[in-house]
């Protein structure tokens, strides 16, 4: 068993500076074509749900990239910021480190996920063409994932070469957008709630409602991710994001953000850079993630806090996609092997705060850090997973519908 502890984050200017400049060598070596048991019985069916968009449909008909594996030694790899565990010095992850330095492979990590629409508009023509898009691994949310499966824009896993796969949690194995996990492979899971600066905002928040104070005006930042935003306000006026609600519902919750966004109360509507703001104290208050929270807590001296609304907070999950044109799928499902080992999986978690979806992480946890094992944020209990909803599934129809009724609000 390998030893780790808990590292805190780099400071976030320089975590920031980093993340800039990978992203702007990402985008060169893109352009020039580079080739060289945790939950407990009710969290079952609830963490379950994540796995939520859509039967997906008869692939795209894109053949999928060469797999240059055997030759390249090589995995490109895009995901969100706050996501892996990272070295003190801000420019290292010792898992990626430990991977490579045991494969050979070679990886190119970027944090260069944002949400998940910025993404996925910046890269759909090249997927619909079944181009390279620069990546051989993708890290998207439940919805997106779906889309992207129905839309045969991922590769088909070989899971013979990811054996430690099996050790996906049983509730999140099968997903009823990517039957038999043909396709993806969850990351990690996590809620949707609020956040504040402790010392902004000493009464704390309890629900969605105290975003509106008066003396939080200008100070106010929401996600761009609608099915938080959106599931965040339903459940402050009485509608259960989960249930089989409709436009209406939908329309009271769109209306009321656009009010707040319109009259200045909200700030910004922004994706994962939101915690700049918080860093910065140009945002008070947000709708936000929860292990974002925690990493930040760890590099500001315990300045935030982070809570569930008393109404209900959303739950989701990201997919860890070989994209159709991806040149290095092998070493992709190498690496993915890699994470699902559970010794590694609680490295990660340890460092991420998020829900890891391996089972035997909790337990490899215990043996190093009883404390994070016990953590809700981590390993939810069954009385955590009661606050907590999943965002219904959507139709292709209504996610077109919706979507973009949500980005002309805010003004994607």
């Amino acid at each position: 068993m390998s030893t780790f502890r808990r590292r805190p984050p780099a400071d976030p200017a320089v975590r920031l500076l980093i993340a800039a400049q990978r992203r702007a060598a990402a985008a060169r070596l893109s352009r020039r074509g580079f080739l060289a048991g945790s939950l407990g019985v009710a969290g079952v069916g609830l963490l379950a749900a994540c796995g939520t968009g859509g039967a997906p449909a008869a692939a795209g008909g894109s053949t999928p990239g060469t797999d240059l594996s055997e030759t390249e030694k090589l995995v490109r790899w895009a995901n969100w910021t706050l996501y892996l565990d990272m070295d003190d010095d801000g420019v290292t992850y010792p898992t990626l480190e430990a991977f490579t330095e045991k494969s050979g492979i070679e990886v190119e990590y970027t944090e260069d996920v944002d949400d998940n629409d910025t993404f996925y508009g910046k890269v759909q023509g090249q997927l619909a063409s079944g181009q390279d898009i620069g990546y051989d691994i993708v890290t998207l949310t439940d919805w997106m994932a779906g889309r992207m499966v129905r839309l045969g824009y991922t590769q088909e896993l070989d899971r013979s070469r990811i054996p430690n796969a099996d050790n996906i949690l049983p509730n999140l194995a099968e997903v009823d957008f990517d039957p038999g996990r043909a396709h993806t492979l969850t990351w990690q899971s996590g809620f949707g709630g609020l956040a504040w600066a402790k010392d902004k905002v000493p009464a704390g928040l309890r629900g969605v409602s105290d975003l509106w104070a008066p003396e939080l005006a200008g100070r106010v930042e929401v996600l761009s991710e609608m099915r938080d935003t959106i599931g965040l306000i339903m459940f402050d006026q009485g509608v259960d994001p989960a249930s089989d609600w409709g436009d209406d519902e939908f329309d009271a919750a769109l209306a009321f953000l656009k009010e707040k966004i319109d009259s200045g109360h909200i700030r910004q509507v922004k994706g994962n850079s939101y915690t700049q703001d918080l860093v910065s104290g140009d945002a008070y208050a947000v709708i936000g993630w929860s292990g974002d929270i925690t990493g930040l807590n760890y590099e500001n001296d315990d300045r935030f806090e982070f809570a569930i609304p008393e109404a209900g907070g959303t739950l989701w999950s990201d997919n860890l996609m070989v994209p159709v044109g991806a040149t290095h799928k092998a070493n992709a499902e190498d690496l993915m092997n890699y994470y699902y080992d559970p010794e590694i999986a609680a490295e990660v978690a340890a460092w991420v705060n998020y829900i890891t979806p391996v089972s035997g992480a909790q337990d490899a946890m215990a043996a190093i850090d009883p404390e994070l094992a016990e953590n809700t944020m981590i390993f939810p209990d069954e009385a955590t997973l009661s606050k907590v909803s999943v965002f219904r599934t959507l139709t292709p129809e209504e996610e077109t519908t919706y979507n973009g009724a949500f980005l002309d609000v805010i003004g994607a």
